[in-house]
């Protein structure tokens, strides 16, 4: 896969990371500082990057199994990092709903995506015309 798809995958994953963490921060009134989204991003991005360096030899970027790795890296090293290393406490509901939430966007938007090509794949078959 071309890397312009690569790096529109890592895009879209640590956007995802970003609009939790935003999505989070203002359900508690915590505020949408970019210095206080970013401290509290940087964990999980962290988790994010290690997943994509264990997905660096996929051919498929949006595919089931790369995100399954990068969820997997964003939520256990996020989680780690963000109790050791951060300092911030990780109460057993907001590890449930990190979880919960990371796996519908991260997996969400690969469905989105393959339905969108298999759609458009369809759709370039039908308009060829058949040779006789």
């Amino acid at each position: 896969m071309p890397m312009r798809a690569r790096i529109a995958a890592i895009c879209v994953d640590a956007a995802t990371v970003v609009a939790f963490v935003a999505l989070g921060r203002d359900s508690h009134a915590e505020g949408e500082a970019v210095g206080g989204i970013a401290t509290v991003a940087a964990p999980f991005l962290i988790g994010t990057a290690i997943g994509w360096i264990a997905s660096r030899h996929t051919r498929r970027p949006a595919g089931v199994r790369t995100g399954a790795v990068v969820w997997a890296c964003t939520v256990v090293i996020g989680l780690a990092l963000r109790g050791l290393v951060f300092g911030r406490p990780t109460p057993v509901q907001f590890i449930v709903v990190a979880a919960t939430f990371l796996a519908l966007m991260l997996f969400g938007w690969r469905a989105l995506w393959l339905l969108i090509v298999r759609i458009r794949g369809r759709e370039h078959a039908t308009s060829e015309p058949s040779t006789p």
